[in-house]
């Protein structure tokens, strides 16, 4: 029997006993043996490190409040944060928490303290984008691997800690299962993904949860009947799922308690009629494909299929994680994100599409046979093409502002490192653009936050509490009157531990 070896952490370290099943949606027959999977713990991040018996004291900052999906501000001025042995022990008012006898003690007055932010689904590969994301304050990272984010560097050191995603009951060759030879065959893709047999299907559920996957991608072309059972038997073992559907009416992945519907420009997909979801069963990648999108783009605000389905959205567990950064450079006020200091840290050619460094701006190169052209052509060209991604983009963030008015869930997400995105810098523009959509700065902060650990029980982070992960960020303004604040962190803290932030800047060769 194949020995999975778990790839990262997964704090959780349940034990989970798989029962028989007999029959799955009239497709899986016979029975099957029950399965124990364990939890891995994490590897210990290589960071300095206070003597154990020395706690860590934050004293007469303000702790944010970010419960209630952003919606309570019960912040707490002048407090007294005390963190032992990477956890947050005791949080409370100066007459309420006594600082310990021989703590190490950090005034903050006049500054904010809020919990380590998390970016819900980007890559990371490289110790660059690692300090990029720790530098920004991105102490968890929501981590996948594909061909626009490449392989996820699992030794970079520091990190923030890695959630791992993988793809569920499809081939798919950046799955985290690809590389065991068992699997090598199985998941190889042809030109386009197909999906795996109800056996290979269950099989991959249980070996991808022993490498210590937190997040199962459901993706374009499962159909209806394995997405039911995928997103059911998931959740039975504590496991999260994202659903970017095609195949898979958005209606039955929603009603079937999906936990995430991924992407601007993607979940907008729920609003067309049956004539045109019907082919996407057998073409969820081609013509069928761009006759749905355009479709669901061009709808306009008022359209009442639209207005129905972001109530049907608001009603619903899904929460929606619009990675509104894939964008940014699309959508009006954007700016050069080369010029922020953590740009430094990343190298253009482990990016997928990254902006010009000149200027910021998405580079849209012509075909080869266009080259012979005269110079002024291509600029018109290169001017149309600019001109149709901005108007693509602006059709859909009017959609969005429709949905949004529904108030459905958030979470913050960044897609990092793709179609000039950037680790850790574009969760901020996320959380920028999540305010322009409409969020307050507080539920814009608790869509990075707390959030996930409503939505997903992970009650590890997102919170300033005792008992939560010591993942503290001190920053300098009130990040609730305006979300820019959330930048301007004085001080970072990791599992209990002062990071050295300017000397993430320093990238070791």
């Amino acid at each position: 029997m194949m020995t999975l070896k778990p790839l990262y952490e997964n704090s959780r370290q349940t034990v989970i006993h798989m029962p028989a099943f007999k029959t799955v949606l009239g497709w899986i027959g016979g029975s099957m043996l029950a399965v124990t999977l364990a939890w891995p713990q994490a590897p210990p991040l290589i960071v300095p490190k206070s003597p154990a018996s020395i706690p860590l004291v934050l004293a007469g900052g303000t702790v944010v409040d970010v419960t209630d999906w952003g919606h309570s501000a019960k912040d707490l001025p002048d407090a007294i944060v005390i963190l032992r042995d990477g956890r947050i022990t005791d949080v409370g008012s100066r007459m309420a928490v006594s600082i310990p006898k021989g703590a190490r003690v950090i005034d903050c007055t006049g500054k904010y303290l809020i919990p380590g932010l998390v970016d819900g689904l980007a890559g990371m590969n490289s110790q660059g984008q690692a300090n990029a994301n720790l530098y920004m304050g991105v102490t968890t990272v929501v981590v996948r691997s594909d061909y626009q984010r490449g392989p996820i560097d699992f030794a970079a050191n520091p990190s923030p800690h890695l959630y791992l995603i993988d793809s569920i009951g499809s081939t798919d060759n950046w799955s985290l299962l690809a590389k065991h030879p068992e699997w090598g065959l199985k998941l190889r893709e042809g030109s386009r993904p197909v999906e795996l047999s109800p056996e290979d299907t269950v099989r991959q559920l249980n070996d991808t949860a022993r490498l210590g996957t937190r997040v199962l991608w459901l993706g374009q072309n499962l159909t209806a009947a394995n997405t039911q059972w995928i997103v059911t038997h998931a959740h039975q073992m504590g496991l999260v799922t994202y659903g970017e559907f095609v195949s898979t009416p958005y209606k039955v992945g929603v009603e079937a308690g999906v936990d995430v519907l991924p992407h601007m420009g993607r979940y907008e997909l729920g609003v067309i009629p049956d004539e045109l979801q019907r082919p996407l069963v057998e073409d969820p990648w081609r013509t069928a494909a761009s006759t749905a999108y355009d479709y669901s783009e061009r709808l306009p605000p008022t359209d009442l299929h639209l207005r129905t389905y972001a109530r049907f959205l608001a009603a619903h567990h899904a929460a929606l994680m619009p990675t509104l950064s894939l964008f940014y450079l699309q959508l009006p006020d954007h700016r050069n994100l080369w010029k922020e200091p953590a740009a430094r840290l990343l190298d253009p050619a482990k990016m997928f599409q990254p902006s010009d460094r000149s200027n910021g701006e998405t580079a849209y190169p012509v075909s080869i046979w266009t080259r012979h052209l005269p110079a002024a052509t291509l600029r018109w060209m290169e001017d149309g093409q600019r001109k149709k991604a901005d108007q693509q983009a602006m059709r859909l963030w009017h959609i969005n502002e429709a949905i949004f008015s529904a108030y459905p869930r958030y979470l913050a997400a960044s897609g990092a490192a793709s179609m000039g995105t950037m680790p850790g810098i574009s969760l901020h523009t996320e959380l920028e653009l999540l305010v322009r959509l409409g969020l307050s700065s507080r539920e814009a902060l608790a869509a990075a936050t707390n959030n996930y650990a409503i939505q997903f029980g992970w009650n590890e982070l997102g919170q300033i509490t005792p008992g939560r992960r010591g993942d503290i960020l001190v920053v300098d303004g009130d990040p609730t009157d305006n979300v820019w604040n959330a930048r301007r962190i004085s001080m970072l803290i990791m599992d209990g531990n002062i990071i050295d932030r300017d000397g993430l800047l320093n990238l070791r060769k």
